[in-house]
């Protein structure tokens, strides 16, 4: 038995140990294996180092400027790389400045070897998850990003940062990294450098800097377009919140000292001369479109780039023109005036008015979103009606005051007009006919056509979470430019773009590296956008919108005025070209005030001097441009009135929307008329008649003052009528 068992035993002693002595082999080859992989890439990664050059901060802040050019692509319009530049030794640079910068964009400068291992973990879970695309956050990194001025952002760009953040830590002490960076970093403004930065802001050299001044530029470094005060004051302050307090917990700034801090008066923005009259404005939307685009700002600073904008050369000059010859000459402080013009269907800004100077004052009054719209949202309110089957033959009631659904609300001068149809409506701006219209339809349908038209979300006064009737009145601020890009979408038959300043953008090296592709989506279907269009054009022949007939050319418009007369706008379109213009006051503490006595006008309607304005400029842009005439409206909207071809009695008026008649009653005639014309259209008579005859006699017109003249040359004084308080609170626009 002894002697059967023992080969046994040996049999199974040589199964156990066999596969262990495998397993053993196969990790020790692993094991080689990877050190072998290790010592290679330390190798590589070692002679990569080696052959890296470490570039000087002369041959950083010596890199070429970025060209920005008109729309035809070969005429300059400007640069964006002509800044100041002061370099200053670290030791001129407050301790307290300094830990501010560290605290802002990397607390363990003095810690790490050039690359963090949290921040390039969290670059490559953004690469990879498909987020934004990013490097590292270390001060060293970024200084070696500047040092490559390419707009790849491949891998092989991050290898090659890494390598240069590995060698500067070689290579050069800390204190050295740390001078050069604040030597050679953007802070807006076009100020390199800390000490440009510190003049630029604070008008003192950087040795003079306070905590909390230092704690500014400290939060500007993130983005100096995106943080910029003139623009965005709330988030700097967010973020100079951010920086003390970081400050704090790294043990830089005692509580005490915290707590005594206060955000710092900036002192206002200086522009160069080359940026004088319009062109800092068009340089300024063009470096915000490149910054949302992904560029950034050393890129886009300094990086040699070649872009050709949107923007015509004519119509930028008709637009300052315009605005010139046709603006209010008296009475003017505080005045803005802002104007925005846009391709249909491309999205493709072409002209901008964004103040007087860009020198003086770089708060750009085209894109920016602070005056109230009026009830140049009434068309958003008749897109939303005509989706939902309502004709324009619908008739509504346009007495005042009216109170509906608990809201007390009169129309301009407190007029009542009857039951007047929604086409009639439109050409008068009828306050209490189109509150009911939305009343009817609902304001979250009319709230959804205004975003589906163009404007953005996040429109100041647009309130969707709390939408009531006022809506439709104009409650909100959008931006001229919004108001263009949403009538261009009715001018495109229902098509919306995205608006752009940019056709394309070259890098230093010729190669394509941004083009515009224009995607339009349909926010209306052409009967709806091309209804709603019909109606805006009766605004121009029977309406409101009068003085756009001197245009001598088809056009729809909508006027708007606003409760307090804080606001006037005018904005219309032809089938080429949709242009909004707006004017609004303010004090010296940026608080709205009345534009009443402007330009000599009692009340300044979006029919006096913004309408003036639109047609000059309207005209010269389209100077060569043929004569379009818009699409026709479906089947059945355009509905004949019963207009009488004779003067009624005294004490009676013309229809609303009737041609006032050729011939007076009883009176003889010496011009024959053609009955078969339907009663919208005005009686042909033999001989050519101005077609300012067929605008009604003198009405209270919702949105010009009793007898202010249509041409705001020579305006006549007249009262402010006084609004009547709303339900609501605060008061809605008063046409």
């Amino acid at each position: 038995m002894s002697q059967q068992g023992r080969p046994a035993q040996k049999r199974r002693s040589s199964r156990g140990i066999a596969p262990t002595t495998s397993r053993r082999g196969w990790l020790l080859r692993i094991i080689i294996g990877v050190l072998l992989l290790v010592g290679i890439g330390i190798g590589a990664a070692t002679i990569a180092v080696a052959m890296t050059d470490v570039p000087s901060p002369n041959e950083v802040s010596s890199s070429e400027a970025t060209i920005v050019y008109w729309a035809d692509g070969t005429t300059e319009l400007g640069r964006l790389g002509e800044a100041t530049r002061r370099s200053v030794p670290l030791a001129s640079v407050p301790i307290e400045v300094q830990n501010a910068v560290l605290a802002a964009e990397d607390r363990t400068f003095y810690e790490h070897g050039g690359i963090s291992p949290l921040g390039l973990g969290r670059a490559i879970w953004n690469n990879v998850s498909g987020g934004s695309t990013q490097g590292g956050s270390t001060i060293t990194q970024q200084y070696a990003k500047n040092a490559y001025l390419s707009q790849d952002r491949s891998w092989d760009r991050k290898i090659r940062e890494a390598l240069l953040a590995f060698k500067l830590e070689t290579v050069v002490s800390k204190s050295q990294i740390l001078e050069d960076y604040l030597n050679t970093i953007y802070f807006g403004r076009g100020a390199y450098g800390i000490e440009a930065a510190s003049i630029a802001y604070f008008g003192k050299p950087v040795t003079e800097l306070t905590t909390s001044e230092g704690a500014v530029l400290a939060s500007i470094i993130k983005s100096p377009s995106g943080l910029s005060p003139e623009e965005n004051l709330a988030a700097l302050k967010g973020r100079w919140d951010y920086v003390v307090d970081a400050m704090v917990e790294q043990g830089w700034l005692t509580p005490t000292k915290r707590a005594g801090a206060s955000f710092p008066e900036i002192a206002k923005a200086k522009a160069g001369n080359r940026l004088g009259g319009q062109i800092g404005f068009l340089l300024n939307a063009v470096t915000t479109e490149l910054a949302a685009l992904g560029f950034d700002e050393t890129e886009i600073q300094r990086g040699g780039l070649r872009i050709t904008s949107t923007f015509e050369r004519k119509a930028q000059r008709a637009a300052t023109a315009a605005v010139k010859q046709e603006g209010p000459t008296s009475n003017t402080a505080g005045l803005r005036i802002g104007l925005a013009a846009i391709r249909p269907g491309t999205g493709r800004v072409i002209a901008m008015y964004g103040g007087k100077d860009f020198v003086d004052d770089q708060i750009n009054n085209a894109t920016r979103r602070f005056a109230q719209a009026g009830s140049t949202f009434k068309p958003f309110a008749l897109a939303a009606a005509v989706e939902a089957g309502t004709p324009l033959s619908s008739m509504w009631n346009g007495d005042s005051p009216a109170t509906i659904k608990g809201y007390t609300l009169t129309n301009y001068g407190d007029k009542s007009y009857g039951k007047v149809s929604m086409l009639q409506a439109t050409e008068r701006s009828i306050n209490t006919a189109y509150v009911e219209l939305e009343s009817d339809i609902g304001v979250e349908q009319v709230a959804d056509a205004a975003l589906r038209s163009g404007i953005p979300e996040s429109t100041p006064g647009l309130n969707l979470g709390q939408l009531d009737l006022t809506f439709v009145l104009g409650t909100a601020s959008p931006s001229g430019l919004d108001m263009a890009n949403s009538y261009a979408t009715f001018a495109a038959s229902g098509a919306r773009a995205t608006p752009t300043v940019i056709i394309k953008v070259l890098g230093p090296n010729g190669g394509l590296l941004y083009e515009t592709d224009p995607q339009t989506t349909e926010a209306f279907t052409p009967d709806v956008a091309n209804t709603v269009t019909y109606a805006l054009s009766k605004v121009v022949t029977n309406g409101t919108g009068a003085t756009a007939l001197a245009l001598g050319r088809p056009a729809a418009a909508k006027t708007g005025t606003t409760d307090g007369n804080r606001s006037a706008w005018f904005v219309g379109f032809t089938p080429q070209l949709a242009t909004a213009v707006l004017m609004a006051k303010e004090d010296e503490a940026g608080i709205p005030v009345s534009l009443s006595g402007t330009g000599g006008l009692g009340t300044v309607t979006g029919g006096s001097f913004p309408a003036a304005i639109w047609v000059a400029f309207m005209k010269a842009a389209l100077d060569e441009s043929e004569e379009v005439a818009f699409p026709a409206p479906p089947p059945g909207v355009i509905v004949p009135l019963n207009c009488p071809v004779v003067l009624p009695p005294e004490g009676e008026e013309v229809p609303l929307g009737c041609p006032i008649p050729q011939i007076v009653e009883f009176g003889p005639s010496s011009e024959p008329i053609d009955e078969s014309i339907p009663g919208d259209v005005t009686p042909m008579p033999s001989e050519p008649v101005d077609p300012a005859a067929e605008i009604p006699a003198p009405v209270e017109n919702p949105d010009a003052a009793p007898g202010t003249p249509v041409n705001p040359a020579a305006p006549t004084p007249t009262p402010t009528p006084t609004p009547t308080p709303s339900a609501a609170g605060s008061g809605p626009p008063s046409e």
